[in-house]
């Protein structure tokens, strides 16, 4: 597990997959072709705690959805990259973009079109539902499942590994 805070440590951006990671990969279509997806809404919370940490979020997912880009809006995430099923080309573009190196990237997924990014950045993390081919090339794993705190999980590690996860929950005992 030391090997894991110290990855931890060095993270910068943190990287999510939608469906299967930040939902439980359930998709609800309405009968006028709506698209309806639930988050929970403790993983949003981590999310925020890991921005006002300085932990920048970007969201990474094959799927085009106006759910996803309202909740993100809500979310404050600005980073956001919908419709690649071919990830890898994205993960490029953003890794130009925003002028970090691999290392300090974690990427979240539960899926084996994830692969080609967890391969490649310094902290790979697989929901516990996730695949076990994507398992296999995680370095950590989420007690919980997509959808049900497991981007939590990986917001706390992150925070407690850079020392920041007490003092951001002490506020709430003030």
């Amino acid at each position: 597990m030391q090997d894991i805070i110290e990855k931890a440590r060095e993270i910068r951006m943190v990287i999510f997959d939608v469906d299967g990671v930040l939902t439980d990969g359930s998709l609800f279509v309405g009968d006028d072709g709506q698209e309806y997806k639930a988050f929970n809404s403790k993983d949003g919370h981590g999310m925020r705690m890991l921005q006002e940490a300085g932990v920048e979020i970007a969201i990474l997912t094959g799927r085009t959805s106006n759910v996803v880009r309202l909740r993100m809006e809500e979310l404050g995430i600005e980073r956001v990259m919908q419709g690649h099923r071919a990830k890898l080309p994205a993960f490029e573009a953003l890794l130009s973009d925003c002028g970090l190196p691999p290392r300090q990237i974690a990427y979240v997924g539960d899926d084996v079109v994830d692969l080609p990014v967890m391969t490649r950045v310094g902290l790979a993390i697989a929901v516990a539902d996730a695949h076990a081919l994507v398992k296999r090339h995680a370095h950590w794993i989420t007690a919980s499942p997509g959808g049900r705190g497991a981007a939590r999980e990986v917001c706390e590690l992150v925070l407690e590994a850079r020392g920041q996860l007490e003092p951001l929950l002490e506020r709430y005992l003030a």
